[in-house]
């Protein structure tokens, strides 16, 4: 029995076929652009080193932030990425990564430091990000597909969405939960409120902002192995192919690429946040 009928599908997509699409294509398109030159960029950045340098440099950043087991890990792990032949697929995946957490921490930061200040703006942008994080991660490329088409771009921007909540979260956990009687003194010594945030409650917020940007990565790298299914490059892909063609093989290959990853960016930026608080 269906007392009370909502045309929801019908009036979402009248608007975003009717009115949305037509008056600001354009405008996706510039957006499509920009985030076109920093995905490049990093994708041929990471191209364009030698892979034994990378390793290098990655197994240095292990071992000073996380120590020696990690760099002995990097070493093996990245060794197999390269024995397997997915080192390009795996930089791939890293640009798309380092694209979508550069562009979450620009905006993420910003916010949950506008949050932490206005108690009004926390109760708008709560809600917003309780939407963006219970939101199925697969339904962020629907629109994604329709505005931005098919490739890098749509992934890095599907993303971005979804890796942005836990840098604005805990950005605003961070300089809320400074002691009080440390804001009192540096009020009272003279500070400016942009001393007070810069030299006071950042400093002290920011082993919880470094363990929200954790989180970031984290989510950016699980989602950028969904958005293969809207022709992201990179490991997905490998993933998908393996279960488009019921390949165990290729499926583990490709697993493995994304654990290895994982492992090293999580342990990195763990270690990170410990050596600053």
């Amino acid at each position: 029995m269906n007392y009370l009928h909502i045309p929801l599908e019908k009036w979402t997509n009248d608007f975003v076929e009717g009115w949305l699409i037509p008056l600001l294509g354009p405008l996706f398109d510039q957006i499509s652009a920009y985030i076109s030159i920093f995905l490049n960029g990093f994708d041929s950045f990471l191209m364009w080193l030698p892979p034994e340098l990378i390793a290098i440099v990655i197994a240095i950043i292990a071992w000073r932030t996380a120590g020696k087991g990690l760099a002995i890990f990097s070493l093996i792990g990245l060794l197999y990425l390269g024995s397997v032949d997915i080192w390009e697929a795996a930089m791939q995946t890293l640009a798309v990564v380092l694209t979508a957490t550069v562009f979450s921490i620009v905006v993420g930061v910003p916010v949950g430091i506008w949050c932490a200040k206005s108690d009004r703006v926390d109760r708008v942008v709560r809600p917003i990000l309780d939407f963006m994080q219970t939101l199925p991660s697969f339904v962020y490329l629907i629109p994604t597909i329709l505005l931005f088409g098919i490739g890098g771009v749509p992934a890095v921007i599907s993303t971005f969405v979804f890796a942005t909540p836990p840098a604005v979260r805990l950005t605003n956990l961070g300089i809320r939960q400074v002691p009080g009687d440390v804001v009192e003194a540096a009020k009272a010594f003279g500070s400016t409120s942009s001393q007070m945030l810069l030299k006071v409650q950042l400093p002290m917020a920011l082993p919880t902002i470094l363990a929200g940007i954790n989180q970031t990565i984290m989510l950016a790298l699980s989602m950028a192995v969904i958005a293969s299914m809207i022709g992201a490059p990179g490991l997905g892909s490998i993933v998908m192919s393996g279960i488009s063609r019921v390949n165990v093989g290729v499926g583990l290959v490709g697993g493995l690429g994304i654990v290895v990853l994982a492992i090293i960016l999580d342990r990195v930026t763990e270690g990170i946040g410990k050596k600053v608080s």
